[in-house]
């Protein structure tokens, strides 16, 4: 796999080169856990379907995020034509039947000769969180905030601020996901080195206006000691949260995982593996729930996917299955 034309390796794409390397978990390691999902009641979701060649590309097209009328999708991608070596990227579509168009570099200020990836918005659309290794950080990949008046699509991003130390630290913070229904707003993300297997799952406090409201504390049950945990994604009610994991137990080099919760005052259970059709040998990564949680969008680079490489993948919720 190649890297991006970036001066250091973006956090995703040197998370898919370490699911190769030495450090992710070996055969004799998954053949000692028991896969935790139920294989025999059928799969939850629909098989994945590739978004297609008007939008993905042989590049890496990775951490799609969706506005709430799905009918905006953001994501990265270092494929050319863009400002830096990784750049956020957002196609249209006129209904949730329609075909998507092509896909328009987002642009400054969002987008920097940096490093700028794994766009999260806010249920209203007013809010963009992402992950950048541009100056005026705290240390490696910290998460910042870029605000709208609105929330149509010709409304202007403004320039993105860093949230500060409440979240951000001298290490990596990645893969920001908000939600309002948890504690009048907050917002998940790893922090930690992927290349060394120490990427944890952190919260944080964050207001409607993209302020923090206390430092972010670990979620010591989605974590597993010594294994990747990154990119979550939640339901709208802070109930289900879905993210990808290197833990033993998955089916591939990197694999999506699920929990769930009575209430956001809760403790989550106990993960399990999201289990076929979502996840293969391979890597699939990057969840996006939907608003309603009917439609799952992911990256992976299972076969069908463009020059081998990783792209834009959606699955649907069965009418029938429940969490």
């Amino acid at each position: 796999m190649r890297t991006p034309p970036t001066h250091r390796l973006t956090p995703l794409a040197a998370a898919l080169l370490l699911a190769c390397g030495a450090e992710a978990p070996t055969d004799a390691d998954r053949s000692a856990v028991e896969p935790r999902f139920n294989s025999s009641a059928g799969p939850e979701w629909s098989a994945p379907e590739n978004l297609g060649p008007v939008v993905n590309s042989p590049a890496l097209d990775q951490n799609p995020a969706v506005l709430a009328d799905e009918l905006t999708l953001y994501f990265q991608s270092d494929r050319p034509g863009g400002i830096g070596g990784v750049d956020i990227w957002v196609t249209r579509r006129a209904s949730r039947h329609s075909p998507w168009e092509p896909p328009v570099n987002l642009g400054p200020p969002v987008n920097t000769p940096f490093a700028d990836g794994a766009p999260s918005l806010s249920p209203d659309g007013h809010l963009l969180f992402i992950h950048s290794d541009r100056p005026g950080g705290l240390g490696l990949f910290d998460i910042w905030v870029a605000h709208r008046s609105g929330s149509k699509d010709e409304e202007a991003w403004e320039t993105p601020v860093n949230l500060g130390t409440d979240v951000n630290t001298t290490d990596d913070e990645q893969g920001p996901e908000y939600v309002t229904s948890d504690g009048g707003g907050a917002l998940y993300f790893n922090r930690g080195n992927q290349t060394l297997s120490q990427s944890d799952l952190y919260r944080a406090g964050v207001k409607r206006d993209g302020r923090t409201d206390g430092p972010a504390q670990p979620i010591t049950e989605l974590n597993a000691q010594g294994f990747n945990d990154a990119a979550p994604t939640l339901r709208a009610d802070a109930r289900e949260i879905l993210f990808w994991s290197q833990r033993p137990g998955g089916l591939g080099g990197i694999d999506i995982w699920v929990s769930t919760r009575q209430s956001a005052n809760h403790p989550w259970s106990r993960p399990e593996n999201a289990g076929p059709p979502l996840n293969t040998t391979v890597n699939d990564l990057h969840p996006e729930l939907t608003q309603d949680a009917r439609t799952l969008f992911f990256s992976s680079n299972r076969p069908g996917s463009i020059a081998n490489s990783t792209d834009l993948w959606m699955a649907t919720r069965h009418a029938s299955s429940k969490r």
